[in-house]
């Protein structure tokens, strides 16, 4: 069965090169896109990249105000249950919070199509982000007790600037990674995100790096083929 795209979903065009031997879709929306209705796309295009009904792909998309509790949070994390609509998620991990001026990255691949390794393409999810956010000018860095990526503030300071979380069904993954453009910073102290209470959030726009929404994702476009171009398997 094809999964056909909602109206709330549209290609981008021009299509980017991705340097890969299979066709990977980019989408993207431009209004938030509640968090029901988001994974029941990404379920849906699973069931069709799995039987090749629709190709893998890629979708560029905003939330409104949230918070999800991956496979691993924790009540009490949760400060403030009633301050957002909370929903739970398959994906790994905690709490998160997503909401307007955050870029979620949400990635439906077939993992074996990329060497057939998850830890592997997890790293290379991680190294995606850090070459986006350097294409920006911003040096984020993975922690290895601490997921997510990380900008060093000085004196032993450290923040989190983008978010990490995938799920794998039959190979097939969904979920990926957000990255704080200009988000309400207020809005995760309702959690503690990713069970993490030592580190604050940091976004773009908290580090005093200008780039928009439409900057960040051109430095997506622009890095994936040098991060996942070397496992894609023809």
């Amino acid at each position: 069965m094809t999964c056909p795209l909602p109206d709330f979903i549209i290609p981008v065009f021009p299509p980017p090169e991705t340097d890969l031997p299979f066709p990977v879709a980019w989408l993207k929306s431009d209004h938030p896109v509640p968090y029901p209705e988001a994974v029941a796309f990404m379920e849906a295009r699973v069931a069709s990249i799995r039987d090749g009904s629709a190709p893998q792909a890629i979708w560029m998309l905003q939330h409104p105000a949230l918070y999800t509790a991956g496979t691993s949070a924790r009540p009490q994390d949760l400060l403030m249950p009633d301050r957002f609509p909370v929903y739970a998620s398959g994906r790994g991990g905690q709490y998160t919070y997503h909401g307007p001026g955050q870029r979620v990255i949400y990635v439906m691949l077939d993992i074996k199509a990329f060497g057939g390794d998850v830890r592997c393409f997890v790293h290379a999810l991680e190294a995606w982000g850090i070459a986006a956010l350097g294409h920006l000018g911003v040096v984020a860095e993975p922690r290895a007790d601490r997921v997510g990526l990380w900008v060093a503030r000085g004196a032993g300071r450290e923040d989190k600037v983008a978010a990490i979380g995938v799920r794998v069904r039959r190979w097939i993954s969904f979920h990926g990674m957000a990255i704080n453009a200009h988000p309400n910073l207020s809005h995760f102290s309702g959690i503690i995100p990713c069970g993490i209470s030592d580190h604050g959030v940091t976004s773009l726009a908290d580090l005093g790096n200008p780039a928009t929404m439409a900057d960040l994702d051109a430095a997506l476009i622009a890095t994936f083929a040098e991060t996942f171009a070397p496992l894609a398997q023809t």
